[in-house]
């Protein structure tokens, strides 16, 4: 028999995961795609309703999120099998190492699988206590931060690395030049510059990829909160897996790759990806997936010791104890120290730290590679967060883009007006090592990048051995820290103009 559910599914898996990175890589300044870059993250309900939930706020996506939850009610969990690229990369990854037995026990995985339900429940607490922790595990955001901050940073330079070879040294210069500028305004963006901490989000992401060594699709089985979301809307699925005429041969529960199929020949509803592998391994060829059939017998609930009502009703209310006080009015987090610079708009540091997904849309689109992401630099709480970095790029004057890109947000959606007017920090002169100053010699670059109409930053005059030298400083009250004078300052290894978030 032909597998064609199989291929079927493995063309929508292709078809999903090029549409996300195709959208991912058309996020570049100027946004060129026909799909908005946030569409990619609206569809997530684990985003969008823990973010609305901590910040007790209605998000755009909600319609197409509340739409997707109520498809898995119908359909069952089919986004992880048909339409998730991280479980898409997952099958690629087992196939390509030929992975086609789980080598932990089914007992072991089918206990572990809990862990998932667990961590969607800590999850809603934390949101019911204003505290959003969906990012931290969500599969769309781990894969858009690794297409976005790695891959296409890395192919787009390679890409540019053979073309600029061939013109220069195979001497096809005459025949790419003019595809070479082409694609430098469309298909390579601007995408040639790494991201800092590129290589922990590869290394991260290439973790979760090796886990399929353990077992198939473990991330799935055992992990992911969006996962459990869909498990749980799948409970009551119409469509539902039919069986006449079992032989119990057991080659359907081997063949599982989310072990949805018990060793008794029980199905689990929630946790089947309607991968069809089940369909085409049975001997019989008794298996179907049906809307209306025989319903499937209940899993049996073996017992086992977990934890207690009490323990639970206590885990509770400490963690939403934890939530409250990290709500509290005044509270200074890690990441409001002043040399973190937030992308303009941003105002409550901690209403910025829960929206933020950390799905580097915003980092991806600036077109001077400034927002950086940062690692571990502003504690736990700031962790992939976006941060101005001035020493690697500005924040354009006339850009407005990482408010277009963000999902959830936590960038506000500015007009170019207004974004002009809104402080990201001051600058401030290091008299000591700049060389106006100290070495009395002429520069004033910064004030000539200055781009805030009349000027933040003025320059005073003082003779030196009868010439008479320019000497910069900031008019605070014009400032708006876009980090231009810093970016073009010459001095090194530390620039002699800095702006600190004030």
């Amino acid at each position: 028999m032909k597998k064609k559910w199989v291929a079927i599914r493995r063309g929508s898996q292709v078809f999903f995961f090029a549409l996300f990175a195709g959208i991912l890589w058309s996020t570049a300044y100027p946004l060129r795609g026909i799909i908005p870059p946030a569409a990619v993250f609206s569809i997530d309900p684990l985003l969008v309703f823990f973010t609305a939930l901590s910040e007790r706020v209605v998000l755009p996506g909600m319609a197409a999120a509340v739409c997707m939850v109520l498809s898995a009610v119908v359909l069952g969990r089919f986004f992880c099998g048909w339409v998730c690229p991280l479980g898409s990369c997952f099958d690629l990854w087992a196939a390509a190492l030929r992975i086609r037995r789980d080598r932990l026990p089914p007992r072991l995985l089918n206990g572990l699988r809990r862990l998932k339900f667990a961590g969607l429940a800590v999850s809603a607490l934390l949101a019911a206590a204003g505290v959003q922790s969906a990012w931290v595990a969500d599969p769309l955001v781990i894969f858009g931060r690794f297409i976005s901050l790695t891959v296409i940073p890395a192919l787009t330079a390679a890409l540019d690395a053979v073309l600029v070879g061939l013109m220069r040294y195979a001497g096809w210069g005459p025949l790419l030049l003019d595809l070479y500028r082409q694609w430098q305004r469309s298909f390579l963006g601007v995408h040639t510059v790494f991201f800092s901490n590129a290589a922990v989000i590869f290394a991260a992401t290439a973790i979760l990829c090796a886990t399929v060594l353990a077992a198939r699709r473990f991330w799935c089985r055992i992990v992911c909160p969006l996962g459990a979301l869909y498990a749980a809307a799948a409970f009551s699925a119409r469509l539902r897996r039919v069986v006449a005429g079992c032989t119990s041969c057991g080659r359907c529960a081997r063949e599982c790759r989310m072990g949805a199929i018990e060793p008794d020949m029980r199905y689990n509803k929630g946790e089947c990806v309607l991968c069809m592998d089940c369909v085409y391994a049975c001997a019989a060829q008794s298996t179907r997936f049906m809307f209306f059939g025989a319903p499937p017998r209940p899993v049996k609930k073996k017992p086992g010791k977990g934890i207690s009502r009490r323990q639970f009703l206590l885990g509770c209310a400490a963690l939403l104890a934890a939530g409250c006080r990290g709500r509290q009015n005044g509270r200074q987090t890690p990441a409001q120290r002043p040399e973190f610079l937030r992308p303009p708009g941003v105002q409550d540091e901690r209403v910025f730290l829960n929206r933020c997904v950390r799905c580097g849309n915003c980092m991806s689109v600036c077109p001077t590679r400034g927002l950086q992401p940062l690692f571990f630099e502003a504690g736990l709480a700031g962790l992939w967060t976006p941060v101005l970095v001035p020493e690697r790029g500005y924040c354009e004057f006339n850009c407005v883009q990482c408010g277009r890109v963000c999902p959830t947000g936590a960038i506000p959606r500015l007009d170019v007006a207004d974004k002009q007017s809104r402080r990201i920090g001051t600058a401030v002169v290091n008299r000591q090592t700049c060389l106006a100053w100290h070495d009395k010699k002429e520069c004033i670059v910064c004030e000539e990048h200055c781009p805030v109409p009349d000027k933040a930053i003025k320059v005073v005059w003082e003779i030196v051995n009868g010439v008479r030298v320019a000497q910069p400083v900031v008019d605070a009250a014009r400032c708006i820290g876009c980090g231009i004078c810093q970016t073009k300052c010459p001095v090194r290894p530390q620039r002699a103009i800095r702006v600190a978030r004030r």
